[in-house]
């Protein structure tokens, strides 16, 4: 049986064959147990289903700093915990940084807590994903982080940054020459895909200089995150573009 803690609440993948949760939850100092089927939208929103207690709210520490959510109403993606600290520890102290796709906080909270750049400008759409993304800035008592809530095509437009995240997959592309013209020159775009392993070295670079226009664009790195699909990866690509 496949599981992942967040805080006090346990979610069990689909393939759960062990029906006695009340054993489970001590075993594992829960309070709820839950199997989420499915996200759904691009408002991130999950498909769940309570398996034992009642509760959803909890309080999820990682990377010292601490995510309150509920997992009835928003999404955690467990498995992009190693890169939320690379990015954390690549913001420089002059920096304005816009997060787009933001959710509860999963990369800004972070850069927050773990770097001192002049401004964090997170956009989320999900208005119950917004509440606990101010939440979040309070609980980890952030003071440069201007919290946005509404559609990264329409916010976008409106700020410029010197590093701009785009921690969505699916069709994250179609946002992409709207965050490169909202890059200062020189800035830094940390572009997130999903694509066939095949063409990990050439379509998403290809389609970060499609939208750049005339800009140059320098490939820093590709981050593998982790296996989307039998043959897809979800991967990270730090891009300069001047």
């Amino acid at each position: 049986m496949k599981y992942k803690k967040i805080g006090d609440i346990l979610i069990l993948d689909n393939k759960y064959s062990d029906n006695n949760f009340d054993e489970l939850s001590r075993k594992h100092n829960v309070k709820t147990i839950m199997k989420i089927d499915h996200i759904q939208g691009t408002k991130r929103e999950p498909i769940y289903k309570i398996l034992y207690g009642e509760e959803t709210e909890t309080i999820h520490r990682e990377n010292g700093c601490l995510f309150k959510l509920d997992l009835s109403k928003v999404m955690w993606s467990k498995g992009n915990n190693n890169e939320r600290l690379r990015i954390a520890k690549l913001v420089d102290d002059d920096e304005t940084v816009l997060d787009m796709f933001a959710g509860i906080g999963y990369f800004s909270i972070p850069i927050g807590v773990h770097s001192n750049p002049k401004k964090i400008i997170p956009i989320e759409i999900n208005p119950n994903s917004y509440h606990f993304l101010c939440e979040n800035i309070r609980l980890n008592k952030l003071t440069n982080v201007t919290p946005i809530l509404g559609d990264c095509m329409m916010k976008t437009p409106k700020f410029k940054a010197d590093r701009i995240l785009m921690g969505y997959v699916k069709t994250t592309h179609h946002y992409l020459k709207i965050a490169i013209d909202s890059l200062n020159k020189g800035g830094i775009l940390h572009y997130h895909e999903t694509v066939p392993e095949k063409l990990i070295n050439t379509r998403p670079i290809e389609r970060i200089k499609a939208q750049a226009g005339n800009r140059d664009v320098e490939l820093l790195k590709i981050n593998k995150i982790k296996r989307y699909a039998p043959g897809v990866e979800h991967v990270v690509i730090d891009a300069l573009i001047n």
